[in-house]
């Protein structure tokens, strides 16, 4: 499915809607003369710009009714509370607009051909004067959306098993190793860091598999404020937590700073969190609620049956069976 902000569209340089409104306008006057043509110029110029700016407010979604895990994305790319008073101005151009061409229609009405032009002059610079002052706003916009539109593909409503553990313990090779038979891995980075999201199916449900490179794979006080966010937006996602170790001290990171980052992230997390041993054909010097050995193929679908189970999702069935 699309994320909320997959398919905002373009948001128009003042410059650019200022410019496309007045070269629509004048085309429109060609057609006709005198007042009538004045008339056709400030009504196409006033709507060009109050509908163009109406669309790129409208085409926001409402953060407040967003699924908290977007919501909290999106919080870690942008400044929330900027996009929505830069909509909120831009609504009230719009609005400006709006008047702008109405006021100057009456006038016209009741002017002759030379002070309807005059008229016309005078709406042209005040539905100008109104595109500056949201001009701003209007780049704080375009850049939110470029920013947004790198958002993962994740679906709140489906659910979602979120692997983690430090670096070089086999997080991307577990996740490859459960999605190959199924589907394809897609990378998403929404940040200098990102996510990793593969799909698997059981019994007739679709399960998000979340790897989570440079978000869970240290401690939370080395996190930046980005991914500290993002992480918590995480929370809302996940289901069930994947930890994984590596007993034999091979992914270069001691088994005590591995079980104390595990920790944190099970304070973290408010779901089931598994412990699984990965490189077990090395060592199982760990206290673990599974063992797997991703290179020799050992209880890797073990594993993610054993997450699924924990997850426990129950779809809502379109029928009583009863």
């Amino acid at each position: 499915m699309p994320t909320a902000f997959e398919d905002l569209p373009t948001t128009p340089e003042a410059d650019e809607l200022v410019d496309a409104a007045f070269s629509r306008a004048a085309r429109a006057g060609r057609a006709k003369t005198g007042w009538d043509a004045q008339e056709s110029m400030v009504r196409t110029a006033g709507n060009v710009v109050s509908d163009n700016l109406e669309n790129v407010v409208t085409a926001w979604p409402d953060f407040d009714a967003l699924d908290p895990f977007y919501s909290e994305l999106a919080a870690a790319l942008v400044d929330v509370d900027a996009v929505r008073q830069s909509l909120s101005s831009v609504g009230w151009a719009a609005g400006q607009a709006d008047d702008i061409r109405s006021e100057y229609l009456g006038k016209i009405n009741d002017a002759d051909a030379d002070l309807a032009r005059k008229h016309r002059k005078q709406a042209f610079a005040r539905l100008s004067d109104v595109v500056d002052e949201v001009a701003d706003d209007l780049a704080l916009l375009a850049e939110a959306r470029e920013d947004l539109r790198t958002l993962p593909d994740l679906d709140p409503d489906e659910p979602a098993i979120v692997v983690a553990g430090y670096p070089n313990v086999g997080k991307s090779s577990f996740v490859n190793a459960v999605t190959r038979a199924h589907n394809e891995t897609a990378s998403y980075p929404f940040t200098t860091t990102g996510l990793a999201v593969g799909h698997v199916e059981h019994r007739h449900v679709r399960y998000q598999i979340v790897d989570t490179p440079g978000l869970l794979d240290r401690p939370p006080e080395e996190r930046n404020e980005v991914e500290s966010q993002a992480v918590s937006a995480l929370t809302h996602l996940a289901d069930c937590v994947l930890f994984l170790v590596d007993a034999s001290g091979a992914c270069g990171y001691p088994l005590d700073l591995q079980s104390s980052l595990r920790d944190a992230v099970a304070a973290e997390f408010d779901v089931p969190l598994l412990t699984v041993c990965n490189k077990a054909d090395r060592s199982r010097d760990v206290e673990a609620d599974h063992y797997m050995s991703i290179t020799e193929d050992d209880d890797v679908e073990g594993v993610l049956q054993a997450a699924i189970e924990a997850v426990g999702y129950e779809p809502d069935l379109p029928f009583d069976e009863g």
